[in-house]
């Protein structure tokens, strides 16, 4: 059981070519299955990028928890959609953190204690593959 810190909902109506739309109204769109022609959001979307903006914030907390200053970072979630056997599906998940003014075995310390501390990393723990990489800023 957790502590409860905020819960939202949102609502989806037709499925991957339905719509969705958040409790406070902030996310209201239309998504459209992977692939599908023109410029729509699918539920693999939304997810990275609420996985990368969860994550990037679990890396500043781990930095301000190790007093490290003066490091820029950025995080990018890549999103696999797979089947895993006949009529059941899953993700693969590639977590890039990339820092600029951090050595790379720091580097390493920050994104393990991030990793451990992510909403987005503990709910798929021990249920999806990730990959987690550093690289460092040009």
């Amino acid at each position: 059981m957790v502590k409860k810190i905020y819960t939202t909902s949102a609502t989806a109506t037709g499925g991957r070519e339905g719509h969705v739309k958040s409790v406070n109204g902030e996310l209201d769109v239309d998504v459209r299955g992977p692939g599908t022609p023109g410029n729509y959001l699918n539920p693999e979307i939304m997810f990275s990028g609420g996985y990368a903006a969860c994550f990037d914030n679990a890396i500043m907390g781990t930095l301000r928890i190790m007093k490290i200053k003066d490091v820029s970072h950025e995080t990018t979630i890549e999103v696999t959609l797979g089947e895993l056997q006949k009529q059941q599906y899953g993700f693969e998940i590639s977590i890039t953190v990339t820092f600029g003014g951090l050595d790379m075995d720091k580097a390493q310390e920050v994104i393990t204690m991030a990793h451990q501390m992510c909403p987005y990393s503990n709910a798929i723990k021990n249920n999806v593959k990730v990959d987690l990489k550093i690289e460092k800023l040009p």
